[in-house]
């Protein structure tokens, strides 16, 4: 399969590359902002604060800073922060702030805060996913734990009235879902499904308005937990009180609408498009800094470049030993030959 293969198979990867995205990822975030207006100011208050969580490899922290910051003069840049968070390390990306650390420590939120002067975010993003096992119960279990993360610093960082955009994997508990975020949400909370993503996937995302979060524990309290649990940096420990939720059971899973985002004339991430004859295959933008995978893929390279070794010097000792067994064959043919002729003379 040649390197132009998935240029043709998907519009979005190549367009990606050829718009200096740095994944196809970005498309999702500008299609639901389309459709939503999440990045929008109002006159009276000004979008200034965003959080994206599971930020690597930068490609919806691109958006952020395209639409909030590279679009206002020098002066007004200085009040935008954009924070991006993950535990892998990320390419800079101008006028965003980037922290290595882990979403559910309460480390990590506090120095968000501190990058907002003290205030709280006003909208905040997470397109974050675990590896998919082609297990669609085991990957929406696994996903609703990243969401459940995700909205535990929202706890912390969230202005109440702010927005939260998260992705999901749709299944039979996603009304479920839906019940439990409106307990947390007074606005609306809805999926979305952009253009850029393919109808073959479970992928959506939702989002959700109006925060108004749960309460968080009082000095007291955390000083009461502090000793018990002295070593655990846990968000979910150290700030929910789960007596001040609402019990939300199967039975009461709600409707949530359910919006496609993205020009309907536009590109379909489903179909395959022609190139043309000209067509240039171009690099990603930016390949990851340092990713998980990237220790496996060097003791991958090393085993088989040593297996590689091994069986260059296996062969060249194969075919020492070949031409040791020819020279002994010769000579020994050759004295067979002498005793042949000896014989008849």
């Amino acid at each position: 399969m040649g390197k132009s293969s998935r240029d043709k198979r998907d519009i979005y990867y190549r367009l990606a590359k050829e718009e200096g995205w740095r994944a196809r990822s970005a498309y999702k975030l500008l299609q639901i902002d389309d459709e939503y207006g999440i990045l929008s100011s109002t006159e009276n208050i000004p979008l200034e604060r965003v959080v994206d969580l599971c930020a690597a490899p930068g490609s919806w922290s691109q958006v952020l800073s395209k639409r909030l910051w590279e679009s206002k003069s020098p002066d007004d840049r200085k009040s935008v922060k954009i924070v991006a968070v993950d535990l892998q390390a990320m390419a800079p990306i101008p006028g965003v702030i980037q922290i290595q650390g882990d979403i559910t420590s309460q480390d990590t939120a506090q120095q968000i805060i501190k990058h907002f002067s003290g205030k709280l975010a006003q909208l905040v993003v997470c397109d974050g996913a675990p590896d998919v096992t082609g297990l669609h119960d085991l990957d929406e279990y696994v996903q609703s734990h990243l969401i459940l993360a995700a909205l535990t610093i929202c706890s912390r960082v969230l202005e109440l009235g702010g927005t939260f955009v998260a992705k999901v994997f749709r299944g039979r508990d996603s009304g479920l879902l839906g019940s439990q975020l409106r307990c947390l949400f007074s606005g609306q909370v809805s999926f979305a499904k952009p253009k850029a993503s393919r109808n073959s996937s479970l992928e959506s995302f939702v989002v959700c308005r109006g925060f108004m979060g749960p309460r968080l524990r009082t000095d007291l309290e955390l000083s009461k937990i502090s000793e018990n649990q002295s070593n655990d940096d846990n968000l979910l420990l150290l700030w929910y009180d789960k007596d001040n939720f609402e019990e939300v059971n199967s039975s009461q899973q709600a409707l949530l609408p359910f919006i496609a985002c993205g020009d309907l004339r536009g590109f379909d991430s489903d179909v395959t498009y022609s190139l043309d004859p000209d067509h240039i295959v171009k690099s990603p933008v930016q390949v990851p800094v340092d990713p998980a995978y990237g220790e496996v893929c060097r003791s991958s390279r090393s085993h088989q470049l040593s297996n590689n070794s091994r069986f260059q010097s296996s062969t060249l000792e194969n075919n020492n030993n070949k031409v040791d067994d020819i020279s002994k064959f010769t000579e020994l043919v050759e004295k067979l030959s002498f005793n042949s002729i000896d014989d008849h003379l």
